[in-house]
């Protein structure tokens, strides 16, 4: 969803993730918005068509920019994912997805505020926009994991893909009480939720 540059346009993105991390979305005012980007409708609505394009290009935006920033670190850690499994990999990503929430808390925050939009209709459209490179990203890494031997064969290659997409899209499902929107606890959540993958998919063997 790219869109054309204008004067004061960071003035626009800043404003509108401010208004759109501190309310749910339909009570986020585009007009508050305008006014504190200092710029008029007539060009707000010459960028974008409404108030719902405008939230789900930042979404994008904030999809576009973690991942251009995990790749990025996945780059310089190179060493540390080397010869490691497809869980302990996921495992390094989550650590790097916490140095992305401290690098952008907006956009961190937007994420949450995002998530907590289930049910309503603009969730529905804009993870239509957002969720379908990570279904694809996703599926690749489960695919080449599943080739290596990282899962136990007893499960065939539908079946894992399918348990895995549901777990990672569903995970604020999973996670839904307050505590679990704060970072840290974020973070706790995902790396024990990947151990315990590991030791129900894979073919090591934890020992009490």
């Amino acid at each position: 969803m790219e869109q054309k540059s204008f004067k004061r346009k960071n003035e626009l993105i800043e404003a509108a993730l401010d208004e759109f991390t501190a309310k749910n979305y339909e009570n986020a005012s585009l007009n508050v918005i305008l006014k504190n980007a200092g710029i008029s409708k007539g060009t707000f609505y010459y960028h974008f068509q409404d108030k719902q394009a405008l939230y789900a290009f930042l979404l994008e935006s904030a999809h576009n920019t973690e991942c251009k920033f995990i790749t990025n670190r996945m780059k310089e850690r190179i060493g540390d994912f080397k010869g490691k499994d497809v869980f302990e990999r996921f495992k390094l990503q989550v650590q790097i997805a916490y140095e992305f929430a401290v690098a952008f808390p907006k956009y961190f925050k937007l994420g949450i505020m995002f998530q907590k939009e289930r049910g309503n209709e603009i969730y529905e459209y804009a993870k239509n926009i957002i969720e379908r490179n990570k279904e694809v990203w996703l599926e690749e890494r489960i695919k080449k994991a599943i080739n290596d031997g990282d899962f136990n064969n007893r499960f065939s290659e539908d079946f894992i893909l399918k348990i895995l997409n549901y777990i990672v899209f569903h995970f604020n499902e999973i996670f839904d009480e307050e505590e679990d929107y704060k970072m840290e606890k974020m973070l706790e959540n995902a790396s024990n939720l990947v151990d315990f993958l590991k030791y129900g998919f894979g073919n090591n063997k934890v020992c009490y």
